[in-house]
């Protein structure tokens, strides 16, 4: 049977991976989401599920105060001598960072700074214990560094200290595609294999590898490369890159990347942001064969339910530069956020939310807002849709950088809420157009609404989906679903998120 790619749905890109045992472990970039660095857990390799963060307390990256498209930008995964690592970079805040756990469900360390520039950091070690960190050369600290990069560094480091042992040395510059990045430093059979990332994270994706017989050098470019790329294909799957190679229990290869799956007529908007995909490796002649994949259609959507009785938030649940914890709170009335006056423009609204992994269907929450609250769809500070009740009016809005519109909804009144006060708001992902028609070129189109004093839906207002998407955004994330207060206090009882059956 096909393995039901994405592996991981809903924006979760840079995977890293490592097996202990019989058990798998992701870890996934999350940018100015926290809590930070998901944790996924598998047994099988086809179902995974979040079991933690690294960064769930406040302190462990810079949070509040870094600017997009800052925060945690991609991490690697490691295991050595009964400890689990993660390196990783907090862009525009604290700098490369090594965290450790016993557990990968944590806790997880403070996090140790390390004192090398670079992104996307590696760790590998060789068989007498020396441990060397690979990194992408875009510089730290200022706008002005993403002016280009300099290829693949490394350094010697302690990996107990963080203290860096040497001076950066020049490793590798790649297959001669643009952005080399994101290495990972392996040592298999013979040789020493660098792969990276090259030609931008977008339609020129691609996965790379050199070999060599030490790990610091010189690297024979493989003469097969890429490794995979989408670009100039027709598949479901685009992007593919910013790969992380692996051996099974069984002594099987594959290899996890991230991916985009583009819809409409002429595949040209990505609404889920980049995912996590997986493919098998095959080894002929000392180099790795990465298998062509496309996504399963038979994979069944995934569903989410939360009625917010558990004592703490399910770990799905994100804030935006805050931990959720500094944002709401769960008590018998539901899930419950206080408004500060904050617009949801701020760096740090007042508002949780969670990532949409499911391509066609509806969110629904049971609601109730005493102020400027509701339901919201977020890719970022200035582009972001929601159905808001705002002293008992209720209006859909769409925000797109300088450009807002809102419409009113005219027949909304108290004869929608329920004898506590609640209403239920929801907004419904659908693709729906006819071949050779202007509304098939889109992804979706984005329906916001309420239900009547009859359970009959209301839609308010329907907007385009393609505003939302990676392609028009450039944005290294992807849609998150959720709830807000500006003012006063926006309580909810009840969330869904159903599939289009």
């Amino acid at each position: 049977m096909a393995r039901p790619n994405p592996i991981i749905p809903g924006f979760n890109p840079d995977p890293s991976i490592v097996r202990v045992g019989d058990d798998y472990y992701i870890v996934n970039s999350t940018f100015e989401y926290l809590p930070g660095l998901p944790i996924y857990h598998s047994r099988d390799l086809d179902n995974w599920a979040l079991i933690g963060h690294v960064a769930n307390r406040p302190g462990q990256f810079k949070g509040a105060g870094v600017k997009p498209p800052g925060g945690a930008w991609a991490p690697t995964i490691r295991y050595r001598d009964g400890i689990f690592y993660v390196v990783v970079t907090d862009f525009f805040g604290r700098g490369n960072l090594l965290f450790t756990a016993e557990n990968p469900a944590g806790p997880w360390s403070d996090g140790i700074e390390l004192a090398i520039g670079g992104i996307d950091p590696d760790l590998a070690w060789d068989e007498d214990g020396t441990c060397y960190l690979s990194v992408s050369g875009l510089s730290l600290g200022s706008h002005e560094g993403f002016e280009g990069h300099n290829g693949i560094s490394q350094v010697r480091i302690n990996h107990i200290t963080g203290e860096v042992l040497e001076e950066p040395r020049h490793l590798w510059q790649g297959s001669g595609l643009m952005f080399a990045e994101g290495p990972h430093l392996y040592h298999i059979g013979d040789y020493w294999y660098l792969l990276t990332a090259e030609g931008g994270t977008d339609r020129g994706h691609a996965v790379s590898i050199g070999r060599s017989t030490s790990p610091t050098g010189p690297w024979e470019n493989n003469p097969a490369n890429p490794l995979i790329t989408a670009a100039g294909s027709s598949r479901g799957v685009q992007n593919t890159g910013h790969a992380d190679l692996f051996e099974d229990a069984d002594g099987n290869w594959h290899m996890v990347m991230l991916g985009v799956r583009p819809r409409g007529m002429i595949k040209a908007y990505s609404p889920l942001g980049r995912e996590t995909f997986m493919t098998d490796v095959r080894w002929v002649d000392g180099w790795p064969v990465v298998d062509t994949f496309d996504t399963n259609e038979s994979t069944p959507q995934p569903e989410f339910i939360d009625t917010f009785r558990d004592e703490s938030l399910n770990l799905e649940w994100m804030a935006v530069r805050n931990q959720p914890q500094q944002v709401a709170s769960i008590d018998a009335a539901g899930l419950t956020i206080i408004g500060v006056g904050e617009e949801l423009d701020s760096l740090t609204p007042a508002a949780i939310l969670k990532r949409q992994r499911l391509l066609l269907g509806t969110a629904t929450a049971r609601i109730k807002v005493e102020g400027t609250g509701g339901l919201m769809l977020r890719y970022n500070e200035v582009t972001h849709y929601e159905i808001e009740i705002s002293d008992g009016a209720l209006a859909a809005k769409a925000n797109l950088s300088t450009i807002s519109q809102s419409v009113e909804a005219a027949n909304f009144d108290e004869s929608a809420l329920d004898q506590d006060g609640f209403a239920t708001l929801f907004i419904t992902f659908r693709q729906d157009a006819k071949p050779f028609t202007p509304e098939i070129l889109t992804c979706d189109y984005v329906d916001l609404g309420y239900l009547d004093a009859s359970g009959q839906r209301q839609i308010v207002a329907s907007f385009d989906g393609k505003f939302m998407s990676s392609e028009v955004l450039s944005s290294f994330t992807g849609r998150a679903i959720g709830f807000y207060s500006i003012t006063g206090k926006t309580v909810v009882r009840e969330y869904s998120e159903l599939a289009t059956k």
